[in-house]
């Protein structure tokens, strides 16, 4: 344990080094820093793996007294066949692309070109599998021209010379064998600690990008019951891709491929960042930048898995004419949100996700959605055709309501659906969690978190279909159907009366302690009754 968080410890360190070296040139705070910091990171990290796996897979390497000579003495057809025997996951570099070659180049002219044409090279060459693509098919590049980003032009040596040294001070390799088993447990940490201060492009929108732990806990354990061979699993708005790590992560990284949507240029980078720090390098071309409403890329695709927390409220006025077309009718069969007079950013899109994500599944998929709680129980419009859809379907497998404030950035009451193609409807689980967590602050917002003896008691109410008084309840489609397609748990809760056992002697006590408190009443109301008729002067009144 202490040499997880000495690790975890050195990890965030390095990335402060980083961010300590933006700020020292006059890029901290600035919109191009989420660039530098992710993008350097990744090459650090991809540098490593790198190293990591060419030494596990040519033992001579690894006993060589200076690594990067042998790499480089080798011939070129040994060195061909080395590339080849590496896994899909791993960067196909040349030695002359490592951080050692270039902390050993540093005082060359033209540092900063040689900095910025070795990332190029990287991402020409690793294109098919690191690249992200767009929905016309376009491919971004893995790294960007970083010292462009400083505008004196007579500091962009010294800025790269500063990242460069900072890398070559820290190594993932001496911790890959012990982290690569506990992966996700230990890079979803740093992940966040990464990202954490480039949430959104005006800053302050944590949510917007990344779901909370325990909430991608809880939904992967409900989600995944047993074993998978393999698993088709998509998001359709993945943000950071917390949801799908989680998910990915309880399947098995290696029995499972990633697939996504969304309209955000940074949640693509960062998804991408996840992908790779989780060895799921190889689902990166499947990650697509497009509005998945308007545009949606894997349409005709169906899914095994579907995770989302969409946005809830957003202006799609620009595109929303266009979904009422014959080719969408099947998709959007509840009706799309009118256009309001004032508000427009207030459309309830994520109505259009629950929509699509019914749509996506395949004949025994299962999915969870993060909705707003009133949804769950709204009595009229596209709401309630959705839930009846859902009963209708029958694939509705239970809900449950979080607490309040359990995302840091929001303090709308979330639930989460959980559907099913092959639900039982004869035990439809509902939980109320509203009232569990604690809160604690978290900067300027409050927020809920859950306790692990919590998750798990969400998680075993869920998959054991349990019933537990004020928490939840085990309903049939028809119950449901009674109580006009509600989904609240709490609707459901039997109404208590607490009997309790008293002598004749005792209950007469209580019949003439009310009558006494009643008679002091009426005396009481008399006399003021009284004081105000001598204030208005003798006058009656109603």
């Amino acid at each position: 344990m202490t040499q997880d968080i000495s690790f975890t410890t050195k990890t965030k360190q390095l990335i402060d080094n980083l961010k300590s070296v933006c700020a020292n040139y006059g890029l901290g705070n600035d919109g191009n820093e989420f660039k530098i910091i992710t993008q350097v990171f990744l090459y650090k990290f991809l540098n490593d793996k790198f190293r990591f796996e060419v030494k596990r897979e040519n033992p001579e390497l690894a006993s060589s007294e200076n690594f990067a000579d042998a790499l480089t003495s080798m011939g070129e057809e040994d060195y061909k066949f080395l590339l080849a025997s590496l896994n899909p996951n791993v960067p196909r570099l040349q030695p002359y692309q490592l951080i050692a070659h270039l902390y050993n180049r540093q005082n060359d002219d033209d540092f900063a070109k040689l900095f910025d044409d070795t990332l190029r090279q990287i991402s020409i060459e690793n294109a098919d599998v690191f690249s992200v693509k767009s929905f016309s098919g376009a491919k971004d590049k893995l790294f960007d021209e970083l010292s462009q980003f400083i505008s004196d032009s007579s500091q962009r040596d010294s800025f790269c010379k500063a990242l460069i040294n900072k890398l070559f001070e820290f190594s993932f390799e001496e911790s890959f064998d012990n982290y690569f088993e506990e992966k996700y447990d230990f890079f979803k940490d740093i992940f966040e600690y990464l990202i954490k201060d480039y949430n959104s492009d005006s800053g302050g929108k944590y949510a917007e990008y990344y779901t909370p732990n325990a909430v991608a806990r809880i939904i992967a354990s409900i989600l995944v019951e047993g074993e998978v061979k393999k698993a088709r699993c998509y998001d359709p708005s993945v943000g950071s891709g917390s949801l799908l790590m989680s998910l990915a992560h309880k399947i098995g990284e290696e029995k499972c491929t990633i697939y996504s949507e969304d309209i955000s240029q940074k949640s693509s980078t960062m998804l991408r960042l996840n992908l790779v720090l989780n060895n799921l390098t190889h689902s990166i071309p499947n990650i697509v930048r497009t509005n998945t409403i308007a545009q949606p890329y894997y349409l005709e695709s169906k899914f095994d898995y579907i995770v989302s927390n969409p946005p809830f409220k957003l202006d799609f006025s620009d595109f929303r004419d266009d979904l009422e077309k014959d080719s969408f009718k099947e998709r959007f069969f509840a009706g799309i949100p009118k256009i309001p007079n004032k508000d427009k950013d207030k459309m309830s899109i994520y109505l259009m996700f629950i929509q699509h994500i019914m749509y996506s599944l395949n004949d025994t998929g299962k999915a969870a959605v993060v909705v707003p709680t009133g949804f769950i129980t709204t009595q009229s419009g596209i709401e309630k055709k959705i839930r009846e859809a859902m009963i209708d379907r029958k694939m509705l497998r239970g809900v449950v309501s979080m607490p309040s404030n359990i995302f840091a950035s929001t303090g709308t009451n979330v639930s989460v659906l959980f559907l099913d193609k092959k639900a039982d409807m004869k035990k439809i689980v509902l939980v109320d969690a509203s009232k569990l967590g604690e809160t604690v602050k978290e900067g300027k917002n409050q927020r809920t978190v859950l306790t692990p003896a919590e998750e798990q008691r969400i998680i075993n109410t869920m998959n054991k279909k349990q019933a537990e008084n004020d928490f939840s309840v085990v309903v049939t489609d028809d119950d449901i159907k009674t109580k006009n397609y509600s989904f609240s748990a709490g609707q459901y809760f039997e109404v208590k009366i607490e009997y309790v056992d008293i002598t004749a002697e005792e209950f007469a006590e209580k019949i003439r302690t009310y009558t006494d408190t009643l008679d002091l009443l009426f005396i009481e109301s008399h006399q003021l009754e009284e004081e105000i008729k001598k204030q208005l002067g003798g006058l009656s009144y109603d």
